[in-house]
């Protein structure tokens, strides 16, 4: 899932080399960080958080598959 997130974020930022996934597995939730230059996190977001929200949705997606429960946070 940290793969998929972070071939994600790299194509929809213009300084792909700042990408940063780290990924924190809890016992029963795994908590997928997302950290971006600052000048992309407004990419990253998007209006009114749509393509932070469609990131979400393709995390839990994927997690569901895997049966198991992700979160993503964006770190500024």
């Amino acid at each position: 899932m940290k793969e998929m997130i972070e071939i994600i974020a790299r194509a929809l930022v213009d300084q792909p080399d700042a990408v940063s996934v780290t990924e924190i597995n809890g016992s029963h939730t795994s908590i997928v960080e997302l950290s971006v230059a600052k000048e992309d996190i407004g990419k990253i977001i998007g209006k009114q958080g749509r393509t932070a929200d469609a990131l979400r949705t393709l995390l839990n997606a994927a997690a569901s598959k895997a049966k198991t429960h992700s979160l993503l946070e964006i770190i500024e």
